[in-house]
């Protein structure tokens, strides 16, 4: 399942949303495969969608490039719902991998040093394009038109984009393999029900962390530098400061309390 929308002028984002499905009727009506794997785009995914989709999912993809700090908090929602992670050493990814441990979460890629020592030494996409013969045959399935037969040349541009002189800002191709195979360590997983059940509750254990009293009381702290107030509010007995009731004083005891609720 892949959701997302486009801005009305992004025009790459939409051609990413048609590949996607183009991908989709290919592989739903395949009669190997067909009735084995399928391809969902979920249209205009937004909260009301991800209420039904994070409690329900075994597997988060949080595939950004490691350092660009893509990170919202659908990652955490999946971690606090029992989705185990396959994801790069990005944004959030880092503390969730501190907290539950990384033998508990499925991670690829290049770290932050590497990706700038890379783009120190001059990245060129098409090198990881010519060297890997599986990665070679996605990317000329989509150029020629495999996906789009009724349109060979709809997907140039996106290839384009990867493949080019300057292309590949966020390094996919660099990324790809080490992503198969942790891929294929997910498909291991998955196949001992308990193992992956034990992963999938320490995941939920270690969530802790990322509850929004802890965040923003740490924002508090770090950020706005304030502090609670010291005055505590009154015990849930004591009734409403401000208020008093016939025969008991302004924070009434809990017997006096009870007398009221009598009459």
């Amino acid at each position: 399942m892949i959701g997302g929308k486009a801005a009305p002028g992004y025009h790459m984002a939409k051609k990413i949303i048609k590949l996607v499905n183009s991908v989709a009727k290919i592989v739903n009506s395949d009669p190997v495969i067909g009735d084995r794997l399928k391809v969902v785009f979920l249209e205009n995914y937004r909260v009301t969608m991800a209420e039904q989709i994070i409690p329900a999912a075994d597997l988060s993809e949080q595939i950004s490039l490691a350092g660009m700090e893509a990170s919202g908090t659908s990652n955490m929602k999946f971690m606090l719902n029992g989705s185990l992670t396959i994801c790069t050493l990005d944004g959030a990814n880092v503390e969730m991998a501190e907290e539950v441990g990384n033998d508990n979460i499925f991670i690829f890629g290049m770290t932050v040093d590497e990706v700038e020592k890379r783009r120190q030494q001059g990245y060129r996409a098409r090198e990881f394009y010519e060297k890997n013969s599986e990665l070679r045959q996605a990317l000329d399935q989509i150029r020629n038109g495999f996906f789009s037969p009724e349109n060979p040349e709809l997907f140039h541009d996106v290839v384009n984009s990867l493949l080019g002189d300057h292309g590949d800002h966020y390094m996919l191709l660099a990324d790809y393999e080490s992503y198969i195979q942790c891929q294929e360590k997910v498909s291991q997983l998955f196949e001992d029900p308990i193992a992956w059940t034990k992963k999938s509750l320490l995941n939920i254990a270690a969530s802790g962390k990322f509850s929004s009293d802890r965040t923003i009381a740490q924002y508090a702290r770090e950020i706005w530098n304030v502090e609670p107030k010291t005055t505590p509010l009154p015990n849930p007995h004591e009734g409403r400061p401000g208020t008093k009731h016939e025969g008991e004083e302004t924070h009434g005891s809990s017997a006096s309390l009870n007398e009221q609720s009598k009459k």
